[in-house]
């Protein structure tokens, strides 16, 4: 078993432990944005495979203490001790990366220099080669990961960042993370048997994940992965695992979707999207406003990712936006769950309702909050 290392959305800590535990983790132990744990090869490339919550998978290549020294020699040294043979050819092309925290060393890329000549010289030596270096599109990915005192040496195991599904094609302004969009989901409660609706829907994001949640599609269907060009890498064991979340996947399951948006423009695209990856029979597309729109079923569970609104204006406009939005959810929405991811703190206090839960979440570096809001008959009992 490998030491690794998979990365999420601060906030979705806990829910990426459960679901990489039910993949075959052990020892998990989270930490901000990330979750440590002991894994086999093979169930690293499931994890990659049907994760929703991670960002990315790594395994533990080094770990050591360094010295305060500039001239990062340990760093190197330890890089030099890895068996990078073992894991690829001298033909793949690399990149290297280095992160910190309260590390004493003033140059991090300096770091990043010395471990990509470790890698070099280490092929070098052995081959009388080199690999090459693409900072775009690298077959392989190092990441190195220095504290005050030690340093961690990783080799990425998914290639493109997870939340790259392969299946979003067009886009609007500032979407939300595909791996975020689902941890809205989860900590919504949804089930496929119930009602979901996302109001604000832009592209189309959350909806999809929603979907694709319902009828079982595993999110690395329809991508690549680094851990395809590993030396060791067992093709037909990925085959049949592929295979089998193609024969998992409810193709007749039932759902009640439902996605709109004040946009026409953000429908548009949003239907395109939908008919790109096959699944515009799954959800109802409207266009309208959440102040005054009317629910699309008795009850359910609306989850959504409203603008949040940066400059002075734009602030301003959603004061006045939020009341409205808040009487039409207590007329119209009696009997819904409601979500709203957003970074503007004020909008409890605007809504005039007391959230019944409000979970601290991050959209990228954003502090965010989801705010849960049940709407019962009469929603003004719920008046702060």
């Amino acid at each position: 078993m490998f030491n690794c290392f998979a990365t999420t959305n601060k906030g979705l800590e806990i829910l990426l432990a459960e679901e990489l535990t039910t993949l075959g983790a052990k020892d998990v132990n989270t930490v901000t944005a990330g979750l440590e744990f002991r894994a086999t090869l093979n169930d690293i490339v499931k994890m990659n495979l049907h994760t929703r919550l991670a960002s990315r998978i790594m395994i533990q290549l080094g770990h050591g203490p360094y010295s305060n020294n500039d001239d990062a020699e340990d760093i190197y040294g330890l890089a030099c001790e890895i068996n990078w043979s073992e894991w690829f050819h001298v033909g793949n092309t690399i990149k290297v990366s280095t992160n910190a925290i309260k590390s004493p060393l003033t140059s991090l890329e300096f770091v990043t220099l010395k471990v990509k000549d470790a890698i070099c010289d280490y092929f070098n030596e052995r081959v009388d080669a080199r690999p090459n270096v693409d900072k775009q599109n690298p077959d392989m990915r190092i990441y190195n990961f220095l504290t005050e005192d030690t340093v961690t040496i990783y080799l990425d195991t998914s290639g493109d960042t997870l939340f790259k599904r392969g299946y979003r094609k067009l886009k609007l302004e500032a979407p939300i993370k595909e791996n975020l969009a689902f941890g809205l989901i989860k900590l919504s409660g949804w089930t496929p048997e119930q009602p979901f609706f996302d109001p604000m829907c832009g592209s189309g994001t959350i909806a999809v994940e929603a979907i694709c949640y319902g009828l079982n599609i595993a999110p690395g269907l329809n991508r690549r992965f680094a851990f395809e060009q590993f030396i060791d890498f067992d093709t037909e064991y990925f085959d049949d695992l592929k295979e089998q979340a193609t024969a998992a996947i409810k193709k007749d399951q039932k759902l009640q979707v439902f996605a709109s948006d004040i946009s026409q423009k953000a429908i548009e695209i949003a239907k395109q999207n939908f008919a790109q990856i096959g699944l515009s029979e799954y959800v109802t597309f409207s266009s309208g406003n959440l102040v005054d729109i009317s629910a699309p079923a008795e009850n359910g569970i609306m989850v959504t990712n409203p603008p949040y609104g940066v400059r002075l204006e734009e602030l301003e406009q959603l004061a006045f936006l939020y009341p409205d939005i808040a009487s039409n959810l207590k007329k119209n929405f009696s009997g819904w769950n409601c979500y709203f991811l957003t970074a503007d703190l004020r909008m409890p206090k605007l809504f005039r309702l007391k959230p019944t839960r409000k979970t601290p979440l991050f959209n990228g570096a954003l502090e965010c909050r989801l705010f849960f809001f049940f709407l019962v008959s009469g929603s003004n009992r719920n008046k702060e």
